[in-house]
């Protein structure tokens, strides 16, 4: 059944694909959105949103205007935050503010003005490390990442004797590790979600998403995902910076894959009361990465591997998607490499500022750099 679906922080990267998917599908799809300048640079209107949303430009912890643009509401998709785990490090207050007093603002009114389902973005930060098998095959779930004590340590986490730990898949039922502001902040907008619904006759839905990519990023904020990172760097000329030694692995998983995740944690009849995983289910290490996207760019420039780590990062995670597909019949469908061709197809065509010596420096500044 088309409903009305409020979009929070849906002019963004991941919310304009949302939309675009709840328009598909027949919904009407209205949108609140604070227009942030590290996202969207000093546009007056957002770029890429249908011109079938409605737009209401605001602050999600602003009660009058959220009280007005949730009238008439069916269901809501919750994506308002600040995003980035080395900014979160410092910029707490914001961080903070944003993303846990945005939400009970969200749910304050929602008490009044109850909806029928919603769905809210959390994130694979909240795993911290993810699951480890150890050399006698059992399964490690409680790695923490202590710094290395000399430079010829090695980046992987050890056992107890010494010898390599091996990532394998992560599934939901791995018990949190929150190593990261962000990842804190995404955690209690999850817990949130899926207390107050049940408390107030809502139903809840939280999507864990890993890595999204694709057209569409904002390429001029350091503090966005990896792969548009490294596409600003390259369409600048310039080497991507890759922490540590660069095997660190990640689950890629294109936007709109993404965007059909949330379509289905509105709409499904076994969503609600669920915590899912979204991912592509494949895995690769961020080094391999950076290599593609040059080669797609055709640009031929070597990463550039700082041999430092990042206070709050993980150095393994990947995602199990066994339950998002078993339940929700989620599969992913876009196809890495052909990914990879349209974003570099799209970042040849944009104008982006390099701002991540900026941000490595404002790291460096405060420590959170070793």
């Amino acid at each position: 059944m088309a409903e009305l679906v409020l979009i929070t922080g849906g002019a963004g990267f991941i919310g304009r694909y949302v939309a675009r998917a709840c328009l598909a599908r027949g919904h009407r799809v209205r949108v609140i959105d604070s227009l942030i300048e590290q996202v969207h640079g000093s546009r007056a209107a957002p770029e890429g949103l249908d011109r079938e949303v409605e737009m209401v430009v605001g602050d999600i912890r602003d009660t009058d205007v959220l009280s007005r643009a949730l009238r008439g509401v069916d269901s809501v998709i919750h994506l308002a935050a600040e995003v980035g785990v080395g900014q979160s490090m410092y910029a707490v207050d914001r961080y903070v503010s944003v993303n846990d007093h945005g939400t009970a603002v969200l749910f304050q009114q929602l008490i009044d003005q109850p909806v029928r389902r919603v769905v809210v973005a959390s994130s694979m930060s909240i795993y911290g490390e993810g699951l480890y098998r150890d050399a006698d095959g059992r399964i490690i779930e409680d790695v923490v990442r202590v710094p290395r004590a000399r430079p010829g340590d090695p980046w992987d986490p050890l056992d107890r004797q010494g010898r390599p730990l091996v990532p394998i898949p992560t599934p939901e039922s791995k018990r949190p590790t929150l190593a990261s502001v962000y990842a804190l902040t995404k955690y209690v907008q999850e817990r949130l979600t899926l207390t107050l619904t049940q408390a107030y006759g809502m139903e809840g839905v939280a999507l864990r998403l890993w890595n999204a990519y694709g057209p569409g990023q904002a390429l001029s904020n350091p503090y966005t995902g990896v792969l548009a990172i490294f596409a600003s760097r390259l369409h600048n000329g310039q080497p991507p910076i890759i922490f540590e030694d660069g095997e660190q692995r990640r689950d890629f998983v294109h936007v709109e894959d993404v965007a059909e995740a949330f379509v289905l944690g509105l709409e499904h009849e076994r969503a609600p009361g669920g915590v899912f995983n979204v991912g592509s289910g494949e895995d690769r290490s961020v080094s391999e990465v950076a290599r593609l996207l040059a080669s797609a760019m055709d640009r031929p420039i070597a990463p550039e591997i700082a041999g430092k780590a990042r206070v709050g990062d993980i150095r393994h995670c990947i995602a199990d998607i066994s339950s998002i597909t078993r339940e929700l019949g989620f599969r992913p469908r876009k196809d890495f490499s052909r990914g990879l061709a349209e974003l570099a197809e799209w970042v040849a065509r944009q104008e982006a500022r390099d701002r991540v010596q900026e941000a490595r420096r404002e790291l460096e500044a405060r420590g959170l750099v070793a």
